[in-house]
């Protein structure tokens, strides 16, 4: 299951860094957008809007105001599902996922994994 974090930062201080570690830790195909090109351990982290593939789930480490220019991008990976991490929660793109058939889940991707319920 392929698994899009969008806003991934070198930081290893920031959760979306962790979620990038902690996916990969659980054997999941990982594809990182961040603001600048960089990298997370080996994987390289990609600037825009990728033409992406597979992509299962979107998990969102930017704030909804950030959120407005991947909005039409987001939707147009198809993913199956959406997770809006603790501060991420837009109502905008929820109502635009789920009219498109896209399971919206308001929850923490690392709560999510270390759960079993990823």
């Amino acid at each position: 299951m392929k698994t899009l974090v969008i806003g991934a930062s070198p930081n290893p201080l920031r959760y979306s860094n962790k979620a990038v570690k902690r996916l990969r830790l659980h054997d999941k195909e990982v594809v990182a957008i961040g603001k600048r090109v960089t990298t997370i351990e080996d994987l390289e982290v990609i600037k825009g809007k990728p033409s992406l593939e597979g992509i299962h789930t979107v998990t969102l480490y930017l704030g909804p105001e950030n959120q407005e220019e991947y909005l039409d991008y987001i939707l147009s990976l198809q993913p199956k599902r959406i997770i809006f991490n603790p501060g991420t929660y837009n109502r905008k793109l929820e109502k635009m996922a789920t009219d498109a058939g896209i399971e919206c889940v308001e929850d923490c991707t690392l709560v999510m994994l270390d759960s079993g319920m990823y």
